[in-house]
């Protein structure tokens, strides 16, 4: 991996100093840097402009949090081309290491010393019968929901044709499991380890008990419709792109037949991260000499 692409949040804090790391990390081993054209004043010496092609990369690292992970995920999946994530942010559950440890994790990957995670994405289409539909491609999640006040949006779903129900609810999240973690969990759904391949769809807030979370076979395909009396409802993806939809809308979802290679450091498998970053097992209570 030696023709390496950087994208990055400029307006993080720690931009200059993850930018200055990287690239004394990169010359001492003998990799040739291309950066995002927002970067380039942010770092000192002169550093080449990511191509136009993504498929010209052997790696792209991420400098920011999530959204910017997920942001260079869309840009390079169609060429394979794994990612690297940078946390400069707070949580960072998808990226891999922190910025003190970028010249070690540089060091290690350009010896090959890491392990590739194959990570299930969607492809998403929205609109009404018989027009063109705009298709996005989303790594964690698609959001349908309303906006602005808070009213409830009338949603039909389908699992493969077969009509699951009506939902009355402020929304559904159809998400991957890179995604269970993500704006699922914080509405109720569940967590599955991204090894897995599965879609969940999970209600926002619904106004009955009798829906609930599915998961759902990888070769399914979810399609939601927006009720005839829905007004102001939108599908965002990934929290970063997306559409207005209108009443008759019918959004379709299943897997994508490209997934997103995410680069991890031996010794640092998912639950690890799910306790640290998630606080996950209730770890205030452990028992003084409990050293795991």
């Amino acid at each position: 991996m030696r023709r390496v692409g950087v994208l990055g949040n400029p307006l993080s804090s720690r931009i200059a100093d993850a930018l200055e790391r990287l690239s004394r990390a990169a010359e001492v081993n003998d990799l040739h840097l291309q950066v995002g054209s927002d970067l380039r004043d942010l770092v000192s010496g002169s550093l080449a402009t990511l191509p136009d092609d993504p498929g010209e990369l052997d790696l792209l690292i991420t400098l920011g949090g999530d959204g910017t992970l997920l942001r260079g995920a869309r840009w390079v999946a169609s060429a394979g081309v794994p990612i690297l994530g940078v946390n400069l942010g707070q949580l960072g559950f998808l990226t891999s290491i922190a910025v003190e440890e970028l010249e070690e994790g540089v060091a290690r990957i350009a010896e090959g010393d890491f392990v590739l995670d194959a990570r299930m994405a969607l492809e998403v289409r929205s609109g009404s019968e018989g027009e063109a539909t705009p298709t996005y491609f989303a790594l964690n999640d698609a959001v349908i929901h309303k906006s602005g006040f808070a009213r409830v949006v009338p949603i039909k779903l389908w699992v493969d044709e077969v009509e699951v129900g009506l939902y009355r609810a402020d929304g559904v999240i159809i998400s991957t499991p890179t995604g269970s973690t993500a704006y699922s969990l914080s509405a109720g759904g569940p967590i599955l380890d991204p090894r897995l391949e599965a879609i969940i769809a999970t209600p926002i807030s619904p106004h009955t008990l009798a829906v609930r979370p599915l998961v759902l076979p990888p070769d399914s395909e979810v399609t939601v419709e927006i009720g005839s009396t829905s007004e102001d409802s939108f599908l965002t993806i990934d929290g970063q792109v997306g559409s207005a939809l209108k009443p008759g809308d019918r959004i379709r979802a299943r897997r994508s037949r490209q997934a997103v290679h995410l680069v991890r450091l031996p010794g640092r498998p998912f639950f690890s991260v799910l306790r640290k970053k998630l606080g996950w097992g209730d770890v205030s209570g452990r028992l003084p000499n409990d050293k795991r």
